[in-house]
């Protein structure tokens, strides 16, 4: 049997191209390995969102063109958004790959292995958790952020079939599912390209029903336009969702809101979580930020340290204004120094981490439903409803010594970290 090793970059929308790529190789019977060397098909899945991740997918390239002149791996299939993007460039820069595809291109990734149809299943990646999956619930993207090539790399907003995406939550439910994350480019635009008929509300109507009440559902990347107080207490009154949301604001201040393309309201934006928080206090809130945009100044970012402490989001992330090719901002007059872009960022992490401590500190003493993910030489790790995989902290569990991955149990939380909880294990949660 051949082997196959997978390496997927970027974003976790990418994941699930990467987890579909997999169950075509895996019907054309290959064999999945976390190891390169030897493997017959080396497949990177790619991201072009941004330079820095440009660069970092084509080091892994030539990585192994250098193990194939070696032969050390067999053939190359590079696949996803940095074909999109740059496909002339990479045919003429990778003479040694096999395979340039773009994302989405399962026909064409069929016929370079000599598969005539696959039944377009998804497989767990090697070493990957299947506990914890993502549907990607959309394609594309309709809005038109100054900054973000994600229209011209991956296209319009493309919502997929509602009973599609029901089938393909209860296929990962059979395969091992606890927790579903709901993705998209924007999970609040699901439907509009299909004149409104179907909505995200009408999704999670219909995905609910369909799972063991023991699985739960994140909505992750919603833009803050189209969030509605009815949709903040669909999550916060779910049994089955976690009152999480995930809402890139990108900044505070009016001007370079209105210089993102991005119309949002900065006091409509905060009423906006005080409703949420209104609703359950508890309601953990993530968002992204942005500093450094061209033309942003000290009062610009004030204003946007103000915003967030307002709010007391639970998690922040934040990265630092790059241009990108072909992306309007990218030519904006008046552009802020890299020195003075790391600078503000620091700022915004140090706030960002005082904010969620005092946000952590509100749950010691408290029992928590966590997810266990993690088992490993006496660490024991899970995630409550506050933390979203991969991107926010986790729960260590003490006392927990002979749980299991996929095990939800109940936690006493003993002490507040800046990212992290540290409970006690209580007790393992019934099944629904």
């Amino acid at each position: 049997m051949p082997s196959v090793f997978t390496l997927s970059l970027g974003c976790s929308k990418n994941r699930v191209d990467s987890e579909r790529f997999l169950g075509i190789l895996h019907e054309a019977g290959y064999r999945g390995t976390q190891d390169p060397r030897g493997a017959d098909l080396c497949v990177v899945n790619t991201c072009g969102f941004l330079q820095s991740a440009v660069a970092e997918n084509l080091d892994a390239i030539l990585d192994l063109e250098r193990m194939k002149e070696r032969g050390e791996v067999g053939r190359i299939a590079v696949v996803g958004c940095l074909v999109n993007r740059y496909e002339a460039e990479l045919r003429a820069e990778l003479p040694t790959v096999d395979l340039l595809a773009r994302a989405e291109d399962w026909e064409g990734f069929r016929r370079f292995l000599g598969v005539p149809r696959s039944s377009g299943c998804r497989m767990v990646l090697p070493g990957g958790d299947r506990f914890v999956r993502y549907l990607k619930v959309a394609e594309g993207c309709d809005n038109r952020c100054s900054y973000c090539m994600i229209p011209s790399i991956r296209g319009p907003l493309r919502s997929l079939p509602l009973r599609d995406l029901v089938r393909e939550a209860e296929a990962l439910v059979a395969e091992g599912a606890r927790e579903i994350c709901l993705v998209a480019q924007d999970l609040t635009a699901y439907g509009l390209d299909r004149g409104g008929r179907e909505s995200l509300t009408d999704l999670l109507d219909a995905l609910e029903p369909s799972l063991p009440g023991d699985v739960f559902l994140r909505l992750l990347y919603l833009h803050p336009e189209r969030i509605t107080t009815a949709l903040l207490e669909r999550v916060a009154k779910s049994p089955q969702i976690h009152s999480y949301l995930d809402v890139p604001v990108q900044h505070a201040s009016p001007r370079i809101l209105a210089a993102m393309g991005r119309p949002s309201d900065p006091e409509t934006l905060a009423r906006l979580f005080e409703t949420a928080r209104s609703i359950d206090p508890d309601f953990a809130l993530r968002t992204t930020v942005m500093v450094g945009f061209p033309q942003e100044t000290e009062a610009d970012l004030s204003v946007l340290l103000r915003f967030l402490e307002r709010v007391r989001f639970d998690r922040i992330g934040a990265f630092s204004f790059s241009p990108e090719e072909g992306a309007p901002a990218a030519t904006l007059p008046h552009p802020v120094r890299p020195s003075t872009a790391r600078r503000r960022l620091e700022r915004v992490m140090d706030l960002g981490a005082s904010l969620s401590f005092r946000r952590q500190r509100l749950f010691e003493g408290r029992l928590l439903s966590v997810l266990v993910e993690r088992v490993e030489e006496g660490v024991v790790e899970g995630r409550s409803f506050r933390e979203a995989p991969e991107v926010d902290g986790v729960v260590e569990i003490r006392g927990g010594d002979a749980l299991l991955p996929g095990q939800r149990v109940s936690v006493r939380i003993l002490e507040a970290l800046e990212h992290d909880l540290i409970g006690r294990y209580e007790q393992e949660e019934e099944q629904a």
